[in-house]
């Protein structure tokens, strides 16, 4: 692997070889895998967490800005149906409670 040492100390990691990091510590375990490329478990897992949500895509270098905007997004559009449906639900309580007061009647019979 061609890991590009930067001046501050850490270490630069393609996508290509996180993936091949993330396969050899499935064969080889986790210890053997992190001690070998001298990794913190935290960067591996971030890299795996990474993989998991996004794909390969996931472990590119690039700040994945329009993954954070379609997330933020997605979070404004569930709370909006969120809300719809907390209002649907409201209304619908308020129209059986008004239909029991108006036919005390159907109340009795069911």
């Amino acid at each position: 692997m061609h890991m590009q040492d930067k001046e501050s100390g850490t270490k630069k990691f393609t996508d290509v070889e996180k993936l091949q990091i993330i396969e050899e510590v499935k064969s080889k375990g986790l210890k053997v895998t992190l001690a070998k490329y001298d990794l913190f478990p935290g960067t591996y897992y971030y890299w795996k967490s990474k993989l998991v949500i996004y794909g390969p895509e996931g472990l590119k270098h690039k700040k994945s800005t329009e993954n954070v905007q379609l997330i933020k997004k997605l979070e404004r559009e569930n709370e909006q149906l969120k809300i719809l449906l907390a209002e649907k639900e409201l209304e619908s309580k308020l129209k059986d409670e008004l239909i029991k007061k108006k036919y005390p009647e159907w109340k009795r019979s069911r």
